[in-house]
């Protein structure tokens, strides 16, 4: 067994040391919730929903402590951390009206009848990436529970915490031992266990489209189910009507929040060309106004990067790049990165590639097919947003662009009422939304003889 050290962004100080399970302590934990699964199937729906909802409560009681361990082990402002623990919250409560409403179909059939059930896995296995370790966290434990599974899951090394203290409160909601546990370890062990494990019957991966594919790959092997969250370079497509101040007021959230840390980032601005330099002007102060800086500061709109390699990763996006204008952040101890907007062209790494960071490339385009092949001219498919007046180019251009989230005249990509998903190499099906519990049954159809 061996232990890694875990750090708060802001400072680059250590805040704890945890010791990484291995595949023992993985199998023990898979076979511990084998056992809580088949009590909790069998639980009336009612009473897997009211379990939930104390679940719900029990994190609306923690919510400040949550955001305190996000805010330290992320670098999360604290607006943002109190946000994400409100959110478990409410994605707990939402998904537990889903067990009595997963209703099967009744299809006519001679001599008979044919009804349908919904069935779940048994135990399903998440892995959960670090930037952002609640709320993903919540959009797969939630609905796999209120479907009636058990769930191990893998939070990233670099950001354990919140998902550790999520696992202890889910024991004192008075969810059944074994049901919900949260193993920490390295994906190569405790992640690869998921995959292979024979009583491990579904995986949800949210992470890099490469380790995705690693993930697909093996569970392709044992015919296993799949949910895959992967990457994004989504388009911010602004076109000469919009609201121009507006969409530049809006540009900064909509790539730098999170530290740009985000799939759902828009990290390429597309500007019709007859407004781009028009824009650009109004961007720049919108860019130099985002506060960076300590995120325990009420004020403060973006924090540090997670770690020194990711910020080395980052800065390499910058070198040989036309930088128009960046930000400020913060200087000495701690990952900070300033903001940059950068003058990119079609072809252009830091126009196709997800740098995950600060960093935005801006385009120009000439006319709605031009907007709609620079939008779609790179591997991922996930998010974006439209900025146009013209309610039939709004239409025309959301079809057009292959991406799972689309917003017009906003930058929203995440409700838990909602699905969420890509295209492309952005990830396989969908999370969120009133059919994700369904996501994590299978559909058993029974014939009835009456003749």
């Amino acid at each position: 067994m061996s232990s890694f050290t875990v750090t708060d962004p802001s400072t680059g100080k250590p805040i704890t040391t945890l010791e990484r399970a291995d595949v023992a302590e993985v199998d023990a934990a898979v076979a511990d919730a084998v056992h809580a699964q088949r009590s909790w199937a069998a639980l009336a729906p009612v009473a897997r929903a009211d379990a939930l909802r104390s679940f719900a409560r029990v994190v609306e009681q923690h919510v400040d402590e949550l955001a305190a361990l996000e805010v330290r082990n992320s670098g999360h402002p604290i607006g943002s951390a109190r946000w994400e623990a409100q959110h478990v919250a409410q994605v707990l409560n939402y998904y537990a009206g889903s067990p009595e409403r997963l209703i099967g179909s009744q299809i006519p059939v001679a001599g008979g009848l044919d009804v349908t059930y919904h069935e779940p896995y048994g135990v399903v296995g998440i892995i959960v990436p670090w930037n952002f370790p609640m709320t993903i966290a919540a959009w797969g434990f939630a609905p796999a529970l209120a479907a009636g599974n058990a769930v191990v899951l893998k939070p990233a090394e670099l950001t354990p915490l919140t998902a550790v203290r999520l696992g202890e409160l889910a024991i004192e909601a008075g969810l059944p031992e074994g049901l919900f546990r949260v193993v920490v370890g390295s994906g190569s062990v405790v992640g690869q266990r998921f995959v292979t494990h024979p009583d491990v019957h579904k995986v949800v991966f949210t992470g890099s489209t490469e380790v995705g594919t690693d993930v697909a790959a093996g569970c392709a092997q044992l015919l296993k189910p799949l949910t895959l969250e992967l990457g994004g370079k989504s388009a911010n497509i602004v076109f000469a009507d919009a609201d121009l101040e507006k969409a530049a007021a809006g540009v900064p959230g909509s790539v730098f929040d999170n530290a740009g840390q985000d799939c759902c980032a828009r990290s390429r601005l597309l500007v019709e060309r007859s407004v781009f330099d028009r824009f650009l002007e109004m961007l720049e102060p919108a860019v130099a106004a985002w506060k960076v800086g300590d995120p325990h500061d009420e004020a403060t709109q973006m924090g540090p990067l997670i770690s020194a390699s990711h910020r080395s990763s980052v800065q390499g996006f910058l070198d040989g790049a036309e930088v128009a204008f960046r930000g400020s952040a913060p200087e000495g101890d701690g990952f900070w990165f300033a903001p940059a907007v950068v003058l990119a062209q079609p072809g252009d790494r830091i126009a196709r590639d997800e740098v995950f960071g600060p960093v935005l490339a801006v385009l120009p385009f000439d006319d709605e097919a031009d907007a709609i092949r620079l939008a779609n001219d790179t591997a991922y498919g996930l998010a974006g947003s439209i900025w146009t007046e013209n309610l039939g180019r709004g239409i025309r251009v959301s079809r057009g662009v292959r991406s799972g989230v689309l917003s017009v005249n906003s930058h929203s990509s995440v409700r838990y009422s909602t699905p969420f998903g890509g295209m492309k190499a952005s990830g396989l099906g969908r999370e969120l939304g009133p059919d994700a519990a369904e996501h994590f049954t299978e559909t058993k159809n029974v014939f009835y003889a009456t003749e």
